[in-house]
């Protein structure tokens, strides 16, 4: 007996063109003129397994329409052109979030980064004598003159940097850290590894909570060749502590001359005490305490780009600089541009939260923030207004990428009470829409952080809002 299922099955089947009938479409042809045809044709192939599959699984129960295909190829293909990484819209509230990129830059470093990215560029080339040059002398003199560093490198980021550092002068031989100073840097990048890595012994001291001069003095032996000292960037040991400072450290390393390393991690170069919030340590305080190398990021809060900057002493980085490795590290134009022109903002003077980004994001005036709510809640519609309920809230977020752990910075958020839609499918919808916005649950609610949002923003969310308020 015929299974009238199975016999419905079957005539869809025999239904579903070939693909040489879907390639014959006129909506179809005309995709022919704006891309290849090998990926049109996978693309129609793509498409109808996906409807045969459909129809096996007894999920595809309408009737087989041309326009309804001829659009899914056209969005198949879209997609698989379209750039992957892409422009977002932060609402997180997190301003170097790493997985969103961490500093935006400054428009004239960007302005830079164009410049050099459209036309040559002296790079590595002597203007003057005519003969092949090297690109670290375009940072060394402003890094010389913001920070007193006798020498500088610059490689791609910081873990580069460390990494270097400990292969270059502690392959083979010890180097001695406080058990309290072990950190991982995000993405599983621990520092006991990056040592063994790098060719160094790892010899730990200390305690998690407490590490005295005495315990470094005690580990020195003849195949000590680094004091590190690692700055806990990413997080912060309360209670009952103990640590020695970098100038104790430079002290013990002269008297035993064994050179001493410090990791800054983030690398402010300006005491951000003055706007309220922790005090990080500084390059050039380091440097003046007698670190003999001091390594951090550039896309942190220096506010640039992301690299790896080691300063210091001349004879040390010249031995850095002949490492083969270096050259493997080393940064790229774009970046070098990019900071050059951060570094010369530094240098023009005190009022650098006026030009980097990431200053203006840390020391944003509340009442910008409001202001910035009420124009977001305007121009979302009485639609949308009416369907989510916002209302402007005082919250705190945080700086984000391994930086000022625990300090929490004054913001305001538009919080929305979806009734008709559920907050996870709201928060799916807008990050899946073109640009993504990117929000934060909390509490049942969808929170807008308004810190990171930018004003040229304002309208796509707005409008995101509106679209969704007319479809829940």
């Amino acid at each position: 007996m015929t299974n009238p299922a199975k016999s419905e099955q079957a005539a869809r089947l025999r239904a579903l063109p070939s693909v040489d009938e879907v390639l014959g479409y006129k909506t179809v042809k005309e995709l022919a003129g704006v891309y290849p045809r090998w990926a049109l044709v996978d693309s129609v192939r793509a498409v109808l397994e996906g409807k045969r599959q459909a129809i096996l699984q007894g999920k595809e129960m309408e009737d087989f329409d041309e326009r309804l295909l001829s659009q899914k190829v056209s969005e198949a293909l879209h997609d698989r052109f379209a750039p992957t990484l892409r422009r977002v819209i932060n609402a997180t509230g997190v301003i170097l979030h790493t997985n969103l990129g961490r500093s935006l830059l400054a428009t004239r470093a960007m302005e830079r980064a164009q410049e050099v990215a459209t036309h040559f560029s002296n790079l590595e080339y002597d203007l003057q004598g005519g003969l092949r040059g090297d690109r670290q002398i375009h940072l060394q003199p402003l890094l010389h003159d913001l920070t007193g560093a006798e020498a500088s490198l610059v490689v791609n980021n910081n873990a580069a940097a460390l990494f270097l550092i400990i292969n270059t002068l502690a392959e083979g031989k010890e180097a001695i850290v406080s058990r309290g100073e072990l950190v991982e840097i995000g993405g599983s990048f621990r520092l006991p590894e990056i040592m063994k890595k790098g060719g160094a012994l790892l010899r730990e001291v200390g305690t998690t909570n407490k590490t005295y001069l005495s315990d470094y003095e005690e580990a020195i032996g003849s195949q000590t060749a680094l004091l590190l000292k690692v700055h806990t960037s990413n997080f912060r040991l309360f209670g009952f502590t103990a640590a020695c400072s970098l100038g104790e450290l430079v002290q013990l390393g002269r008297r035993y001359q064994i050179p001493v390393v410090e990791d800054l991690g983030s690398g402010a170069m300006v005491d951000l005490s003055r706007w309220g919030l922790p005090k990080e340590p500084l390059a050039q305080e380091s440097l003046r305490e007698g670190a003999d190398l001091v390594c951090f990021s550039g896309d942190k809060l220096l506010g640039g780009p992301q690299a790896g900057l080691i300063l210091g002493r001349q004879v040390l980085v010249q031995r850095l600089k002949k490492n083969p490795l270096a050259r493997a590290m080393r940064i790229d134009k774009l970046s070098l541009a990019c900071l050059e022109a951060t570094l010369r903002i530094y240098l023009e003077g005190p009022e650098v939260w006026k030009e980097i980004p990431v200053f203006s994001f840390l020391t944003a005036p509340l009442e910008v923030l409001a202001g910035r709510a009420r124009r977001l809640i305007e121009l979302m519609g009485p639609g949308a207004r009416e369907a989510f309920d916002p209302q402007i809230e005082a919250g705190q977020a945080e700086a984000g990428g391994g930086s000022l752990p625990g300090a929490l910075i004054p913001t305001r958020f538009v919080t929305l009470r979806p009734s008709s839609v559920p907050v996870q499918s709201m928060e799916e919808k807008l990050r899946g829409g073109d640009p993504p916005i990117l929000a934060r649950i909390q509490k049942g609610n969808l929170i807008l952080d308004m810190l990171t949002v930018q004003d040229d923003e304002l309208e796509q969310i707005g409008a995101a809002l509106a679209e969704l308020s007319s479809s829940a």
